[in-house]
């Protein structure tokens, strides 16, 4: 095979979801409208926490960083997205493809180091209520939030180093609705033994260790919230974790179905409904999810919603 074969292309054709046009504009409105609750829910909650001097805790820092991330990580993908449901012509340079690729797996990988220090949080208040103040030190809380961003952008550079350095044999057309490395390795024309490697070695790092730590945080609220006197205390010390459950759930089971098998398991009809999850519908939820679930979080939010 020609040298000239193997090199990468300048262009890529993403295919979407449908080249039906009333199913593209019924999609751009459903999508525009997620995105729209996602920026605006999470925007609320980062200036609540913020603005509430009761909300200035651990728990609520760490809510802060997530809304961040949802913003940032939507907004790397859906515009786009958006862009070509009403576009003919849907293709996207190599370059901004490449970063496309490296910015959402970087924000996605510190989501989740940010799910584990957030369940760590809450086993630390709730299993020791008194030293919670002493532990979760603002200082250790500012080194928890840049080590899980470090490792974010850290994981995601050696991924994609491999990644986009794949021989594609002049293949350009993506069947995705944003450059992802699943998909752009469907476009590979050699061996994929050392990517699949790689990302299954990253994949234990990236999605089991923070699980791990979750359900051992987990375990051990539990046995603290059995032993507690009264049904009214262990209410409320379950009702502190029932968001972050919801959203460790929606997130890590399906970011684990993309990610957690090999690439000849790549299926692009079904991995595109499964992205769409992790990608639109999970950061849209979470401000709901946390905002529904937690009265401090509704209650501050009524109150600079009646101040106004």
């Amino acid at each position: 095979m020609d040298l000239e074969n193997l090199t990468s292309v300048s262009e890529l054709v993403l295919l979407g979801f449908s080249s039906d046009p009333q199913t593209q504009k019924a999609l751009f409105v459903v999508f525009f409208g997620f995105y729209i609750i996602t920026c605006v829910g999470n925007a609320l909650i980062i200036i609540v926490t913020i603005t509430n001097t009761s909300l200035q805790t651990p728990m609520y820092f760490f809510l802060t960083n997530l809304s961040i991330l949802d913003i940032i990580y939507s907004t790397t993908n859906v515009p786009k997205a958006l862009k070509d449901l009403m576009s003919l012509r849907k293709t996207i340079s190599f370059a901004a493809c490449a970063a496309q690729m490296y910015i959402s797996l970087a924000l996605g990988i510190t989501e989740c180091f940010l799910f584990a220090v957030m369940a760590y949080d809450r086993y630390i208040a709730i299993c020791h209520p008194l030293h919670y103040v002493t532990l979760m030190t603002n200082m250790l809380c500012f080194r928890a939030a840049i080590s899980t961003w470090a490792c974010g952008f850290l994981f995601s550079f050696i991924q994609i180093t491999t990644t986009i350095n794949v021989p594609t044999c002049g293949h350009n057309v993506m069947n995705h609705f944003f450059c992802e490395g699943p998909g752009y390795l469907s476009l590979s024309c050699g061996d994929n033994f050392i990517n699949d490697a790689i990302r299954f070695i990253l994949c234990v790092i990236i999605l089991m260790i923070p699980v791990c730590c979750i359900v051992i945080s987990y375990i051990r609220i539990i046995r603290s919230i059995v032993k507690l006197s009264t049904s009214k205390s262990r209410g409320k010390a379950f009702s502190t974790c029932a968001s972050h459950i919801m959203a460790v759930t929606l997130y890590f089971g399906t970011c684990s179905a993309m990610y957690m098998k090999p690439q000849s398991y790549y299926f692009p009809e079904n991995d595109k409904i499964v992205a769409t999850f992790y990608i639109i519908v999970t950061p849209m939820l979470n401000p709901l999810i946390y905002t529904l679930r937690n009265r401090e979080v509704s209650s501050a939010l009524r109150k600079c919603t009646l101040t106004k």
